[in-house]
């Protein structure tokens, strides 16, 4: 309209300059205003298109308007309000524009430098940024001379990398990169900074897609010939393809993977602009070359059209579907993904037709996505393509695994199981990684196996992986083909993943990796390029007590590895191998030597460290198992054990000198009992599992054991002399200590466990130690000040005296306790002073604290382990006071009720000074005191029981120190003689106790195994005292009765897991099932610590009951009427008609199930007197809403009460007679146990009158109008009417007829719909036809069979190897544990209601039903307009004559007619000044018209291609309008908070792309809507009128403001 106008005005001017200098106004100290400005940008416009004749007097009317007017007028736009200065910018630079069109280069130049110029000196420039930038913008199409191009370049490039400053950013690729664009000798400068910019100023990959986009339509060529351009001045030059330039393909893949949306939807933007450009001239086009044999990033041929539109096709609808982040919308388009690997390849399946990275490119987008499953199908897909495409090789591939595959799987959650597979198997995932990694492995090129083996390695060592992910990877290591491809470097990696990535781990997840990560070592090591000791090194870095403990099935195969490579290793230049030797031995040896030589030092020299100890010690093992695996091989036996025998003589000339040679030095003699330490711990079997081993048939242990009892008389005296001869007296003697006192303990478990205590005579060495021990802690005096020397004495002495009273109470076999100077311990111990504490000695202060840092103890430390030993020692006394002493005043003390309670205060004191890892002792010594005291000194035992359980409380983050302190807390709190005693008058400590077994049950939901130590601990010492007194074994079971609670939690206990709880417990059971395959289930010894032996242990318990028994009966009665007390609140539901319902595998649903489970276990053991009382309960329960599993068990125990006691089948018969509105969900229960009236009739002596009566009460039901009621009725008719035939009886012959009719119909439904489906699949269902409720009766069916085939939770299944495992509880020889007949156990869930579910899942999936995706795809394809805009909207607004606002709606990129039709009448509504559409022929759309009610024919309509909007927004913005853009962005404008100028331009995006990239960066500002809700966008139609009605009303209150 403003060009018209313009026109017209010129057109009727007889002076067109005297026009144009009145427009131009005042002179230059007089402000323009924005409607001047605006009024000489059309003005100029017109000239400068050929509206003025004198050319040479329109050239200096513009100089002197841009010079005078307009350039200053953007100086003192700066202190404009920010609405009008951003009007009066756009307006002055619109007539700048046109001034540099007159006057060419000269003006363009001059207005370049100012702006250059003003962005140089920034805020104290003479423009804005802004100002400056637009004048940039709009004179840069005519600038030449190569230093200000550069110049301006350079600029705005650099304006470009203000990624705080997002606004200016926008700025320069939505203004100054266009007009540069139009600039060819400007362009190839952009170009070339942005593709290949300097390596020291790399440009960011946001901001350079941001740029690419802006400048998209100068990029690429438009006809079918390659254009060219040129500036004034300059000869014609090609304009740029950047579909030639690999640079520019790389900037596009690194977009498409990038985490902001923004960046992937500009880097599709170009995509599709590439694509549509070559499909659109089919013309040759070859990117630059890609280094190696591999195809170019991007190619096209005239040839391959079709096929290459395909691909990509193919694969823009693929990332477009990604950016919905919904498994739901993206898995029917994956099959797509497999269609571009079929395109990608050739025919012959050997070299790559598309650049594999783009394929990458996809996977990458679904790895880093924030949908977790959509993650996980992508890992998935990806390593299946392996499977079932033979792919190329491609160097990328290697780097891809190693980089966002890697970092995919290190998801744990990725570790789940799918659906179907049962607890313990190996989850999907896994399985698929190990496939893949061994087929991948193999199609690499031989020589680069090595190289991707050991990054693969290294990036599982450089971050720190979660347990899982570790396992399954070494899994996968494991699965790899035998292959020498790791060499030193590559052992040292697997080292450090051991070393230190899995510290925190859970042990039993860690052990498994630690045998995975040594198989895979044993597989892929190249021999050749490692030594032993490479290979020792390894080997120590795993920890025997989890994965390479002697004896498994690993030792053997390292072993016969070790063996079999022998010849193979790389050999040092210092060893030379006789013929007559292994390098092995020979390694072995030289060990061995070179430990053993040691330095000449003084005598404080610091302890060794363990680490080399530990490794000679198990290549020794090592080397001695593989010699005797030779021999075995060999067929010849190695009874002289040469070899062993010149390994250990270095060691034993040692050690048979260390008692008679008193100058050995200190290092040789820790060196030598740390080895001999670590070659008897690594000997020893501690682990449950290999305790089958005998000694006495492990030669290399008897030839260990002869040759070091030669010299164990050395040892011990030389142990004596160091612990007893004030030989230690400084802070790092401790340490040496603690190593006498292991290589002492460790020595007499050796003996005790191999029945070798005669050999050697431990008594007289106990003896002296005893009495050395004490008569140093005697003689030193605590009156005088003591020197550091002998406090450490003492504390020594104390260590001592401590170790030897553990040795005696855990290896009675030696038999110390009757010596006499344990009689005189006893005394001592029971008459000293408990928590005694060390004084820190004046001379510490002297001591170089290097010391005490080195040895790692405070003074603190020490004094906490003297109290320690003190307690322990205490233990010891206490535990042995049943012996008989000769000493009147141990008796005394031993009797003393006053010093037992002086005790128990002393040991309350103790657990508030001791640290946690100290405190076990206190424990031991509270359990003896308690008992004794609860009676008499209730209030002190009451306390004693809160302190324990608050210190339990605060060790529950302490793994290794919690369940040892947890075990002796339950043993003393639950001690059944407290037990009884708290219980007997229900005092204060009852309640106590009963609150702390709350606490612990509590606990465990949170930490698993608390509530079974608890439980196993109760149910041992309820059921099987240790003492067989018949009143002891009556009080103790009696507690059971008592605190009957604890076994009611039990029987119902068990929680829903948090995901990751969940996975954790499968992937452990994953690991047990493998068994003695995984050593680390061998060497890890089993908690116990798995929920379900909670219930397992209660119903073992419950399974052990005897009725007989007057207390067991009674205790039956009652336990069976708690549980029925917990029914009631279910059944409160049922009374008050409430519509609740339970969902599936709700925690209410699970303990219901457990609950009906536990009372079907008690059935056998009730008597007909409690079920008199309780069976209307029972019947009750069948009226609730209940879910699958429960309302079988109740149905259950309904069948088993009436098959054992007939008689009260009239109490059912009158269930059925109650009012309908309580029987329509509930009588298909009682009709189901109709359908087993067979086996309820067994046990009656008058069946014909109960099988009458069940005919006439179900002939009722089988007409009901309710289809599932009919159904269960025709089940029950069916079982009842074959046994009135079998029983011949005449009483029905009228009913016959109706009867067989009935049937009959039922039989033979007629179609194929669900009714006749659902009579079929009710037959067949497990309950009706193969589920027999007496013979199938057993612990087997109610909690692992049922469970499975109701379709609970698998969580909720406990198999029989359950119970079987479990065995802190025997299983009861008289309940049945399984049943005979395995025709359950093969049967799979068939619930006949949701079959239907079941048939369509298993229908096979048909790739073709997903061929008609809907393509999210705009295409950006050319075309004309049909008429002139500005005739059209002229027209319009002509006949309309309305306008009642200044907004314009852009709806160009809506293609649907519905939302524009909507949109077109909300529009009309508030009065928009125009709407603009793409096209005009939407209008003649029915459903457009249908919407909008002939609103077109009252609102100006303007038709605007997409591919114009540029220039039609470039356009408006000169016209003073704010482009708003309605998306959501990372900066986007809350619309409550945004105010709208008057001049508003709304851009709304397309239904599913949003806004184009090249678009986004035109917007002056987005506005986004604040939502509440999950779905992440609203309808664009409503969008827009949501904010077409917000402008509205603010322009409504603004007016009314100014009235």
């Amino acid at each position: 309209m403003e060009l018209v106008l313009a026109d017209a005005l010129l057109s009727q001017c007889p002076d067109s300059a005297a026009l144009l200098e009145a427009m131009r106004g005042g002179g230059p100290d007089e402000a323009l205003s924005v409607e001047q400005a605006e009024t000489l940008r059309f003005l100029l416009q017109r000239v400068a298109e050929g509206g003025w004749r004198r050319e040479d007097e329109a050239r200096r009317l513009a100089r002197e308007a841009a010079l005078g007017r307009c350039f200053p007028a953007l100086v003192r736009s700066g202190s404009a309000p920010a609405e009008e200065r951003l009007r009066l910018v756009r307006a002055s630079c619109g007539a700048l524009r046109w001034c540099a069109s007159l006057c060419g280069p000269s003006l363009a130049e001059r207005l370049a430098q100012e702006a250059l110029e003003a962005l140089a000196a920034g805020p104290a420039g003479r423009l804005q940024t802004e100002a400056a930038v637009e004048l940039l913008a709009a004179v840069a199409p005519w600038l030449v001379e190569s230093t200000l191009l550069e110049r301006t370049v350079g600029g705005a490039l650099a304006l470009l990398q203000q990624q705080q400053e997002e606004d200016k950013t926008l700025l320069v690729a939505g203004r100054l990169l266009p007009a540069l664009g139009r600039n060819s000798a400007a362009l190839g400068r952009v170009w070339q900074g942005l593709v290949f910019p300097p390596e020291s100023a790399p440009q960011p990959v946001g901001q350079t897609l941001l740029a690419l986009s802006a400048l998209s339509e100068a990029l690429f060529p438009t006809g079918a010939r390659q254009p060219t351009s040129r500036t004034e001045g300059e000869a014609a030059r090609p304009l740029l393809d950047a579909r030639l330039s690999s640079g520019f393909w790389k900037v596009v893949q690194t977009g498409l993977t990038e985490s902001d949306a923004l960046c992937r939807k500009r880097a599709r933007y170009l995509l599709k602009r590439a694509v549509d450009v070559s499909e659109k001239l089919r013309s040759e086009c070859v990117c630059s070359p890609h280094p190696g044999n591999e195809p170019c990033l991007f190619w096209w041929s005239a040839e391959k059209n079709d096929q290459l539109t395909q691909f990509w096709e193919n694969y823009i609808l693929i990332m477009e579907t990604l950016e919905g982040n919904q498994i739901h919308v993206i898995k029917p388009v994956l099959p797509k993904l497999n269609s571009l690997y079929e395109l990608a390849i050739l025919e012959q399946k050997d070299s790559w037709v598309f650049h594999p990275s783009w394929h990458m490119c996809i996977y990458k987008r679904m790895f880093e996505s924030e949908n977790k499953t959509l993650a996980k199908e992508g890992v998935i897909h990806f390593l299946e393509m392996w499977e079932v495409q033979c792919l190329p090789p491609s160097p990328g591939f290697s780097e891809f695994v190693i980089g966002p595959l890697m970092d995919a799987l290190s998801e744990s959650s990725f570790y789940s199981r799918s659906v179907g597979q049962l607890m313990g198997s190996c989850p999907s995932l896994g399985i698929k990684l190990q496939t893949f990694l061994a087929a991948f492995f193999t199609n690499i090129p031989e020589e680069e196996k090595s190289g991707f083996l050991l990054k693969f390695i290294l990036r599982m060592s450089n971050r720190h992986w979660c347990a899982i992910p570790v396992l399954f990877l070494s899994m996968a290591l494991a699965h790899i083909p035998a292959c020498r491809a790791l060499d030193m470097e590559g052992l040292l990696a697997l080292r450090n993943v051991l070393q230190c990535t899995m510290i925190t781990h859970q042990i039993l997840l860690r052990g498994a990796a630690q045998c995975y990560l040594l198989k895979a070592a044993m597989l892929l090591t190249n021999v050749e390029k490692v030594s032993l000791s490479d290979i020792s090194n390894f080997i120590v870095s795993l920890r025997p007590e989890e994965s390479l403990g002697r004896g498994t099935v690993l030792w053997k195969t390292l072993c016969d590895w070790l063996r079999a490579n022998d010849k193979h290793f790389q050999r040092p230049l210092k060893y030379c191998v006789p013929q007559d030797k292994t390098l092995l031995n020979v390694h072995v040896q030289f060990l061995v030597q070179d430990y053993l030589k040691v330095p000449i030092a003084n005598e404080d020299c610091p302890m060794p460290d363990w680490f080399e100890a530990r490794l000679v010690a198990t290549m020794i093992l090592l080397a001695a198992d593989v010699e005797e695996m030779t021999c075995e091989y060999n067929g010849t036996g190695n009874t002289e054990r040469i070899e062993l025998k010149a390994f250990l003589n270095p060691l034993l000339d040692v050690l048979l000198k260390l008692g008679t040679n008193p100058y050995i030095s200190t290092m040789k003699t820790d060196k030598s009992l740390q080895l001999l330490l670590k070659l008897l711990q690594t000997c020893s079997v501690r682990h449950s599992n290999l305790q089958s081993v005998c000694f006495c048939t492990d030669g290399v242990i008897t030839f260990l054991w002869n040759e070091f009892m030669t010299a164990s008389e050395s040892i011990l005296d030389f142990l004596l002399r160091r612990l007893s001869a004030n030989e230690l007296s400084t802070i790092s003697d401790l340490d040496r200590c603690n190593l006498y006192l292991a290589v002492l303990s460790e020595l007499m478990s050796f003996c005790s466990v191999n029945g070798w205590t005669r050999e050697v005579s431990f008594c007289g060495f106990v003896s002296s130690l005893i009495s050395a021990s004490l008569c140093n802690l005697q003689e030193i005096s605590s009156e005088k000040e003591l020197q550091l020397g002998e406090q450490i004495q003492k504390v020594v002495s104390m260590a001592s005296l401590s170790v030897v009273c553990e040795i005696m109470d855990q290896m009675p076999a030696l038999q110390l306790q009757s010596l006499p100077a344990v009689e005189t311990l006893k005394t001592v111990i029971a008459c000293s002073e408990l928590n005694h504490v060390l004084k820190k000695p004046c001379s510490m202060e002297k001591i170089s604290s290097l010391e005490e840092v080195s040895s790692h103890q405070g003074w603190g430390k020490i004094v906490a382990r003297y109290i320690h030993d003190q307690w322990v020692c205490l233990h010891f006394t206490l535990n042995n006071y049943q012996n008989p002493s000769k000493d009147e005043d141990l008796e005394q003390f031993l009797f003393d009720v006053q010093k037992y309670a002086r005790c128990l205060e002393s040991a309350l004191e103790a657990l508030t000074i001791l640290p946690s890892d100290h405190v076990l002792p206190v424990f031991h010594c509270m359990k003896i005191l308690v008992p004794k005291l609860l009676e008499s000194s209730e209030s002190l035992c009451i306390e004693a029981f809160d302190l324990a359980w608050k210190t339990i409380s605060s060790l529950s983050n302490t793994q290794l120190i919690f369940w040892p302190n947890l075990k002796v807390f339950v043993q003393f709190v639950f001690n059944p003689v407290v037990l009884a005693a708290a219980a007997k008058n229900k005092s204060r400590a009852y309640m106590k106790i009963k609150e702390i077994m709350f606490q612990l049950i509590e606990m465990s939901s949170t930490k698993t195994g608390v509530f079974n130590t608890l439980l196993s601990y109760c149910c041992q010492t309820w059921m099987f005292p240790s003492c067989d007194n018949e009143s002891t074994v009556e009080n103790a079971f009696l507690n059971a009765g008592n605190y009957s609670e604890l076994l009611v939690e039990a029987c119902l206990f068990g929680t829903v897991f948090r995901r990751d709880q969940r996975l954790n417990q499968e992937v452990c059971a994953f690991v047990e099932n493998l068994g003695s395959e995984c050593a680390a289930n061998v060497v890890i010894e089993s908690t116990n610590r798995d929920d379900h032996f909670v219930r397992v242990c209660a119903i073992k318990f419950l399974c052990l009951l005897d009725e007989t028994n007057t207390l067991h009966k009674k205790f039956i009665e009652d336990f069976f009427m708690n549980l029925l007390d917990k029914v009631r609140p279910f059944m409160s539901e049922l009374m008050s008609k409430s519509k609740t319902r339970y969902y599936v595998n709700s925690l209410q649903h699970r303990t219901k199930n457990r609950l009906w489970q536990t009372l079907l276990v008690l059935l056998p053991k009730l008597h007909e007197d409690i079920l008199t009382r309780t069976i209307d309960r029972i019947l009750q329960a069948g009226y609730s809403n209940n879910q699958a599993s429960v309302k079988y068990l109740i149905e259950w125990t309904i069948i088993w009460i009436l098959h054992k006691f007939p008689h009260f089948l009239q109490k059912f018969w009158d269930c059925f007679s109650y009012d309908e509105d309580w029987l329509k969900t509930s009588i298909c229960a009682f009709l189901s146990v109709l359908s087993h009236l067979d086996t309820i009739i067994e046990n009656a002596s008058e069946k014909i009158p109960i099988v009458k009566k069940a005919l006439v009460v179900v002939l009722q039901w089988c007409f009901h109008h309710n289809f599932s009621i009919r159904l269960y009725a025709l089940v029950a008719l069916k079982k009842i009417w074959g046994m009135c035939k079998e029983l011949w009886m005449d009483d029905f012959e009228t009913l016959t007829p109706v009867i067989e009719s009935c049937l009959h119909q039922a039989e033979s439904m007629h179609g194929t719909g669900n009714a006749k489906k659902n009579w079929q699949r009710i037959q067949k269902h497990f309950f009706f036809e193969n589920f027999h409720p007496v013979k199938d009766y057993c612990l087997e069916t109610i909690f692992y069979t049922l469970p499975r085939l109701s379709e609970i939770a698998e969580e909720e299944w406990i198999s029989l190897n359950k119970f079987t495992s479990f065995t802190d509880i025997p299983l009861s020889v008289t309940f049945p544990c399984t049943c005979s007949h395995t025709e359950l156990l093969d049967l799979k869930p068939n619930d006949w209601s949701q079959q239907d579910i079941g048939l369509k899942s298993a229908e096979p999936v048909n790739q073709k039903q997903w061929t008609d995706v809907q393509k999210k795809i705009i295409p950006w394809k050319n075309s004309t307009l049909d008429l002139d805009l500005e005739l059209v909207f002229q027209d319009r607004a002509s006949k309309l004559g309305k306008s009642n606002s200044r907004l314009i709606v852009v709806a160009s990129l809506i293609d649907k007619p519905t939302n524009l039709g909507g949109l077109c009448r909300t529009c009309e509504i508030f009065g928009v000044s125009a709407l603009i559409v793409g096209s005009l022929h939407y209008v003649n759309d029915k459903q457009f018209q249908y919407l909008s009610v002939s609103a077109e024919q009252w609102l100006s309509l303007l038709e605007v291609k997409p591919f114009q909007l540029i220039d039609y927004l470039d356009q408006k913005k000169t016209e003073g309008y704010t482009i708003i853009g309605v998306e959501q962005t990372a900066k986007s404008c809350d619309l409550t908070e945004y105010h709208f100028p008057e001049k508003s331009l709304l851009l709304l995006g397309n239904e599913h792309e949003g806004i184009p990239a090249n678009l986004i960066q035109q917007l002056d500002l987005c506005v986004e809507i604040p939502q509440q809700g999950v779905i992440r966008s609203l309808n664009v139609h409503v969008s827009g009128a949501l904010l077409i009605w917000e402008y509205t009303r603010q322009q409504i209150i603004r007016q009314k403001r100014q009235q």
